[in-house]
């Protein structure tokens, strides 16, 4: 079917040697050409929707240029996601990983199209009443308290990480991250590393931890907007304390409330939606972990989006991204940073 490959393509892709790629792995099955859509929402890895008329598939491939140290890697998002396969995480099916770059240019990997819903954008979250909202809220909670309660060792992610010094070595990464993305001083950057680094916590326990555990990193069954049927975007997942993704989750649910950012829509920002201390109990609830230093997590949380938007920020000005909204992301950083010297104060 190669011959009959489309021309078009979104930046990032070859779709004649993506259609030799995919009849190696899925033999028999394409019904025509392969077209392929960037999916909006992505910032970091790029996500594209692919399709020969008949089936649709998703593939995920690191950003153009400047890619750091440790990150986007493809093999540890397949890994995890064939790990997590038939656990009480939903995870879409898996399709192949490919290693060879002479395909697209880099390593990438292509899983099933999980059909459902995303709320990405404020006018969907408006469209929820109080007690969806709240049937939302826990179920995020819920799906997450699943993932941290997943045995690594039985499902053979025993050398995915190492919890212990998970912590201080977050501190230290996201520091070069840092570094290798500098083009400007934004004030209170050293200040908030700073004062995390003197105050880490001792980690209560060692589990699988996603990294970017958030709203609209989820899919939503068509018809409920309470449950979750695919976990997506695993490229920052290790073994780590849990209590990371609950700080992330709560700086995702309202910590950048009114910010008006373009990369996700913020429950906090709509009044049928609970407060982040809602989430916060009901995790405690069901995992048994002491949120007594939430504080620290969640200021950790800012500052590892910080460093994060710093780099998409690098990228921008660079002329290496791909999508829209990324003119406005490095505005966010200096709040960012401010917000979770705030954290740390409370």
């Amino acid at each position: 079917m190669t011959s009959g490959a489309s021309a078009s393509a979104p930046p990032g892709l070859d779709l004649d040697r993506l259609t030799g790629y995919l009849e190696s792995v899925v033999p028999g099955r394409l019904a025509g050409p392969v077209r392929a859509r960037l999916i909006a929402g992505g910032r970091s890895n790029l996500t594209y929707e692919l399709t020969d008329g008949e089936h649709r598939w998703v593939l995920r491939r690191p950003p153009l240029g400047h890619v750091l140290e440790t990150a986007h890697d493809m093999g540890r998002e397949f890994r995890i996601l064939d790990a997590l396969a038939g656990s009480a995480v939903p995870v879409p099916p898996l399709v192949g990983h490919c290693t060879d770059d002479a395909v697209l240019g880099a390593p990438f990997y292509v899983m099933d199209f999980v059909d459902g819903v995303i709320l990405r954008t404020n006018d969907q979250l408006a469209e929820l009443g109080p007690d969806e909202a709240a049937g939302l809220a826990d179920s995020l909670v819920d799906v997450l308290a699943e993932l941290h309660l997943v045995d690594y060792e039985r499902v053979g992610l025993g050398d995915f990480g190492r919890p212990l010094g998970y912590l201080e070595r977050q501190l230290r990464r996201w520091g070069k991250q840092l570094a290798a993305s500098h083009t400007r001083d934004v004030p209170g950057f050293e200040v908030l590393a700073t004062r995390l680094s003197a105050a880490i916590p001792g980690s209560q326990r060692g589990c699988i931890v996603h990294g970017d555990y958030r709203l609209d990193n989820v899919i939503l069954a068509p018809a409920s907007s309470a449950e979750i049927i695919a976990v997506l975007d695993w490229e920052m997942a290790t073994l780590g304390d849990p209590l990371t993704d609950v700080g992330m989750l709560l700086m995702y649910w309202d910590g950048w409330a009114g910010m008006q950012n373009p990369i996700t829509a913020t429950p906090g920002d709509h009044a049928g939606f609970p407060a982040r201390d809602r989430l916060a109990r009901r995790y405690a609830e069901r995992t048994g972990l002491d949120p007594a230093h939430l504080d620290w997590y969640f200021g950790f949380a800012f500052y590892k989006i910080a460093v994060i938007l710093e780099g998409i920020h690098y990228r921008f000005a660079k002329g290496l991204t791909v999508g829209e909204g990324f003119e406005r992301i490095g505005d966010m950083v200096p709040e960012l940073v401010g917000r979770g010297l705030a954290a740390l104060e409370s």
